[in-house]
């Protein structure tokens, strides 16, 4: 078994992490759920951090969602859910995370593995592969995927549900589920390091505000989103990047951001 299921490394603003179980179909086990979550917590502390890639060790399938041979043991050896022995089972950290985050996903994914992807901002898939959340069909549940209710037709995001079917990709594609389909596992990598490099070489608390905008106006609604949105960005037009990005177009030179 591997022994540290979670990578986490950190090049030019970029940070990456990798479900690193390929020998349980990157399933999400106590420890890398864990270890997920640890990643989150230094992410959102480390400044220098500016954009986050989410992959996952290839094997053909990006995460098979919860190691269900795990959740049986700890039922039958302990008498819990594997859930209790989890400290964000649900990932709330990952979805309050203000730092974008692209999910290159190198293959199928399903259950927990469809959560991940849907706590992230922008997906990049890979052809041939399949989709869904197939909780109904082992007696768990998904409250996490009500958010897909703005990424997905409602009709489309109740068949995935109700019925528990995996789904081609590239009919998700059709929907606008991502935003970019490759051919290979290294092009779905390759897709989402160039839309991080882009990210990163932005400004910083343009692309905070940016992120926190979008993501109000889905929890909240339009009208309480845009206030949010504008109480937001109230740091970023007071701050010194607000002045040196106009300064650097004029002067015909990259901008020197400073986060601040």
């Amino acid at each position: 078994m591997t022994a540290n299921p979670i990578d986490l490394t950190v090049e030019n603003g970029v940070a990456t992490v990798s479900i690193n179980r390929p020998e349980r179909k990157n399933a999400l086990s106590v420890a890398a759920t864990n270890g997920l979550t640890d990643a989150w917590e230094r992410i959102e502390a480390d400044p220098e951090i500016r954009v986050v890639i989410l992959t996952s060790a290839d094997c053909g399938i990006f995460s098979a969602g919860m190691d269900l041979k795990e959740a049986a043991q700890i039922a039958s050896e302990e008498g819990v859910d594997i859930l209790s022995k989890m400290r964000d089972p649900f990932h709330d950290q990952m979805r309050a995370c203000s730092k974008p985050i692209i999910a290159a996903m190198t293959g199928s994914l399903m259950a927990g593995g469809m959560m991940l992807t849907l706590m992230c901002d922008l997906r990049v898939g890979l052809k041939g592969t399949k989709v869904g959340i197939t909780e109904v069909k082992i007696g768990r549940g998904s409250p996490w995927a009500a958010p897909a209710l703005s990424m997905l037709p409602q009709a489309i995001l109740m068949e995935i549900v109700l019925t528990g079917n995996l789904m081609p990709i590239e009919r998700l594609h059709d929907y606008g589920f991502t935003n970019y389909l490759e051919d290979t596992p290294d092009a779905v990598r390759a897709r989402a390091l160039e839309l991080a490099t882009h990210i990163a070489s932005c400004a910083p608390l343009s692309v905070v505000a940016a992120k926190g905008s979008v993501r109000a106006t889905m929890d909240l609604g339009c009208t309480a989103g845009l206030e949010e949105g504008k109480r937001l960005h109230a740091g970023v037009y007071s701050s010194q990047d607000a002045i040196e990005g106009p300064r650097a177009f004029a002067e015909k030179r990259p901008p020197a951001w400073q986060g601040k």
